[in-house]
Formats: C-alpha cells, sequence, structure tokens
C-alpha cells in the first residue's frame, strides 16, 4: 500500500535500514534461519532499540507493555498502531497522548481476529461459509465503521483509547440492559 517498511523484530532481536528493507529477501532470509537479527539487509538492533527508532508508524505486534514510563519518552514515532493486547501502559500512553502522539488502541487496532472469530461463529450456526472475498467485504464495513464511531467519539474526547473505551463500556451497558441484568 506504499509504506516502507523500515524495521521489523522477533523475540531474538530486529534488523532496521533506513532505506527500507528488502521484505522479499526477509522472507526468504526467514526460510533458512530462525532470527530477523541476522538478516543481512540492514543494522542488527535490539527489541528495545527498535522502538524508538525514527519513523512514522510504529507497530508493537507481540509483547504487553513494551512501550512504558522508561521509554515513552524516547518513541519518536508521532503514530502509534497497538497490533499486540496492552503494548502501551496506561502510564506511557498519558505519557505519548500529552506530546500529541496518536495511538490506535489495541481495542479497535487489534479487532479484526476476534471479528472474523464472530463471522465465524455466525456461520456456523446459519450452516452456510461465506467465502474469502465475503469475510473481507463484511470485514472491512465493521472495522471502517468502528474506526469511525471512535475517530468521532475522540473529537470530544481527550484519545481514541478513552473514546473506545467509552463505546465499549456502552455497548457492554445496553446489552446487559436488553437480556435484562440491569
Amino acid at each position: 500500500m506504499g509504506a516502507t517498511v523500515v524495521g521489523v523484530s522477533d523475540v531474538g532481536g530486529g534488523v532496521y535500514n533506513g532505506g527500507g528493507l528488502d521484505l522479499t529477501g526477509l522472507e526468504r532470509h526467514l526460510e533458512d534461519s530462525l532470527s530477523l537479527a541476522d538478516f543481512g539487509g540492514g543494522e542488527s538492533v535490539t527489541n528495545e532499540e527498535l522502538l524508538e527508532l525514527e519513523c512514522d508508524i510504529l507497530i508493537p505486534a507481540a509483547v504487553h507493555g513494551v512501550i512504558n514510563t522508561t521509554n515513552a519518552d524516547d518513541i519518536k514515532a508521532p503514530i502509534v498502531i497497538e497490533a499486540a493486547n496492552g503494548p502501551t501502559t496506561p502510564a506511557a500512553d498519558e505519557m505519548l497522548n500529552e506530546r500529541g502522539t496518536t495511538i490506535a488502541p489495541d481495542i479497535l487496532a487489534n479487532a479484526g481476529g476476534v471479528t472474523v472469530s464472530y463471522f465465524e461463529w455466525v456461520q456456523n450456526i446459519q450452516h452456510f461459509t461465506w467465502d474469502a472475498e465475503q469475510v473481507n467485504l463484511q470485514l472491512e464495513k465493521k472495522m471502517t465503521r468502528a474506526t469511525d464511531e471512535v475517530f468521532e467519539a475522540a473529537a470530544e474526547r481527550r484519545s481514541l483509547r478513552q473514546a473506545a473505551f467509552d463505546i465499549s463500556v456502552k455497548r457492554v451497558a445496553h446489552a446487559a440492559e436488553l437480556r435484562g441484568y440491569v
């Protein structure tokens, strides 16, 4: 989609190339190696260093709490998209928000897999299947609507995370009310 990937990491460390990584070469490398860190197409970096490198978008995608008060001041990316569950601690979230960093919270950025699981459940109880095109079409519709709702709500609040939480709590409360629990 036009993005240049400048860094990636795994449990053993990472690799960084400010001019962009050769993703095809990196994929071939992983066929023969268990580590990204020894890929020759860039500079070897630690996972901690990777979080603090110059980039436009940072996507922590594996570990809880990797962005915390010890490194939040050193995060240079103006946009953080949380693909992991809870990669930013609450205190670090506050620090980044005060600086103007846009954070797409995990409960929004990470919701596609759960949404597709819901689609599978719906298909199973109705005894039919969707092809990949239909799944992707429905996923795009749901995620676009959810993203629009969060951004609209965030215009009245201080962060995307708070907006997403507010929407989530209201939905759960409404569901509890409909079921007669409240």
